[in-house]
């Protein structure tokens, strides 16, 4: 008991020291969990065998595909099926068959040629979308071209699952301490009962497809009336308790017919992905995939052998970069032929060519399924993790590549040319940009809209909105469309710094000119206020104040009284940021400039009083 409750302790105590600190330096959490795993494995030596735990944690792994089946609504699996099968199908065969070759060459057989092709078609989902997100990259081309290609790979691991027990090596027979010759089973290790031994092949197939079918039906037929007699028990803890009850059953009853846990789970979620209780489940299965696949990573990390790593480093790391320019040279091929240029294919190109964390999932497998040889799965394990660690190498690569391609980039598609001027300017034509465009307009008033989405411009055309394919923060796209002569500039672009450099350059050479621009947070106001704009507005701001004001009127206020308080706070809040915007500095964090911390509070103070004086002489006026 003691030696579980100090693994459980090491285990957690390394997460948690190990996974923020990974986040925080842009590595994201699986190399967190990874470098958890060596600290505490192969460097410091505090877990002795971490493979006894790799059996529960790849519980992790059953439920992320779970719940990967509950996102994939087959509608929409339907409406992309041509770039997920071109494009991203594209992807996975020719880098499988690839690597493959490569295996061949190199002496292996047929089947550990594949298995290892499959293992390196796949790319890092956690890593490259965490990464897509906190750069704002998600919605270039490049960006939704690499979710399409990782939304593909998550799928295929489901495939090829179910196809590594079929490459299975011949079982060796071994000689036992006495001289008997056994046959190993390492199934029998964890006490596994099964259906379908001993049957006849027929027999096999029949109960394999039973149980698969019972899954199905019981997805479509059964999971609901469950769902809606536990909602009348009033009991939240019942929802978690039948979630678990579902992915644990499911992977027990797939066991039993020699399939993989994981295959059944995906199956079930698919089916339950239309279903109203899918958000439910998500939730209450969330917290334990998370810590079941930390723990798995962490037992993967555990293992990693950097001694053998670190006792002839050249051979592992030439294998790893090698790899990875096969796969970045795919991508950069499929990228050209998709019609990915610039700034989107090099996005593209370096933001794939890892291998993922599905990597580890497929070697466990391959391993305990007599696929893969232990020393090669420790080789390969290394090669996966060390592709992962560079990854972060390959985004600063790409922000390099990013800003000397800039925007005279050739490739790039060409901007429209600007045939209309007018007295406003409107640059950005997204959520924000659209209803300030739509009012001024409806009021009978000339726009001139700027937008560097090509896609949006197009979607804008076909509901009447002319709008003009270019980046705004351009200086020649500005003159074109009369920026000398307009009156007032809309800065409504998603991007903070790119509506701060386009305030910035109007406002040097247009002195009258009126400058509308869109804040991305107070921050950002500040910034704004000094490149000099004339009106700011908060993206959140007047929404969330309205919202407050509905608050009021239904916390005791009536109309008119939440009306005031209303007014009086944007009021007090316009003149809290010129006051602070003169205090605020760039070079120190809010949080440590105690000068602007002690002012902000004096204005909230000032805010409270003069909300309840105003409150109070009105009920005095109505009395």
């Amino acid at each position: 008991m003691d030696g579980v409750l100090f693994q459980a302790t090491i285990f957690l105590l390394a997460a948690v020291i190990a996974v923020p600190i990974a986040s925080r330096l842009g590595m994201g959490s699986v190399l967190g969990y990874l470098l958890a795993g060596v600290i505490i494995g192969p460097v410091l030596g505090l877990i002795s065998q971490p493979e006894s735990l790799l059996h529960y944690a790849e519980f992790g792994v059953v439920m992320m595909l779970f719940l990967i089946g509950l996102e994939l609504d087959p509608r929409a699996l339907w409406a992309m099926r041509h770039k997920l099968l071109g494009l991203g199908g594209s992807q996975i065969a020719l880098t499988g068959a690839a690597v493959m070759i490569g295996m061949l060459s190199l002496g292996y057989t047929t089947n550990i040629s594949i298995a290892v092709g499959m293992i390196f078609a796949l790319s890092s989902t956690a890593i490259v979308l965490q990464t897509l997100s906190e750069k704002n990259l998600m919605k270039t081309s490049g960006g939704r071209s690499a979710f399409s290609v990782l939304l593909t790979q998550d799928i295929a691991v489901i495939p090829m699952l179910a196809l590594l027990p079929l490459l299975a090596m011949p079982v060796v027979m071994e000689i036992s301490t006495d001289g008997s010759i056994t046959k190993p089973d390492h199934a029998s290790a964890h006490g596994s009962m099964s259906l379908v031994e001993g049957l006849p092949g027929w027999g096999v197939t029949l109960v394999t497809l039973a149980v698969v079918g019972a899954i199905v039906l019981a997805g479509m037929y059964l999971v609901r009336p469950i769902f809606r007699f536990i909602h009348a028990a009033h009991l939240r803890e019942m929802y978690t308790a039948f979630a678990l009850l579902i992915v644990v059953g499911i992977a027990f009853l797939m066991n039993l017919v020699g399939l993989s846990p994981a295959l059944g789970t995906f199956l079930a979620g698919v089916l339950l992905a239309n279903s109203e209780f899918r958000h439910e489940l998500e939730s209450d299965i969330e917290p334990f995939k998370g810590l079941l696949l930390g723990l798995f990573f962490i037992t993967v990390g555990a293992q990693i052998d950097f001694v053998g790593f670190f006792a002839d480093p050249i051979p592992i790391l030439g294998v790893t970069l090698g790899i990875m320019l096969v796969k970045a040279v795919i991508l950069f091929i499929l990228g050209r032929v998709s019609g990915l240029r610039g700034r989107d294919q090099a996005l593209f190109t370096l933001g794939l060519a890892q291998a993922g964390e599905f990597g580890f999932v497929l070697i466990s497998f391959s391993l305990q399924q007599n696929v893969l040889p232990a020393d090669l799965a420790e080789h390969l394990m290394l090669v996966v993790a060390l592709s992962m660690l560079i990854t972060p190498l390959l985004f600063i690569v790409y922000d390099v590549l990013s800003r000397r391609i800039g925007d005279g980039d050739s490739s790039q598609q060409a901007d429209d040319k600007i045939d209309e001027k007018g007295p406003i300017i409107i640059a950005g034509i997204g959520r924000f940009g659209q209803i300030v465009n739509r009012l001024v307009r409806s009021v009978g008033y000339k726009t001139v809209v700027l937008d560097h989405d090509m896609r949006t411009i197009e979607l804008m055309r076909r509901f009447g909105v002319k709008g003009f394919f270019g980046d705004p923060t351009r200086p020649e796209l500005l003159h074109a469309a009369g920026l000398g002569e307009a009156r007032v500039l809309v800065a409504a672009l998603d991007d903070p710094k790119a509506t701060t450099k386009l305030v910035e350059h109007a406002r040097r050479g247009h002195p009258d000119l009126h400058i509308v621009a869109r804040a991305h947070d107070r921050n950002h106001v500040y910034q704004l206020y000094r490149a000099g704009a004339n009106d700011i507005v908060r993206e959140m701001f007047d929404s969330s104040l309205r919202a407050g004001r509905y608050v009021l009127e239904n916390s005791g206020l009536n109309e008119y009284e939440a009306a005031q308080a209303e007014q009086a706070f944007f009021q007090h809040d316009r003149y809290t940021l010129r006051e602070l915007a003169d205090l605020w500095n760039p070079d120190i964090p809010a949080s440590e400039n105690q000068e602007y911390i002690a002012r902000a509070k004096e204005l909230e103070k000032e805010l409270e009083v003069s909300l309840l004086a105003l409150l109070d002489g009105d009920s005095q006026d109505a009395a």
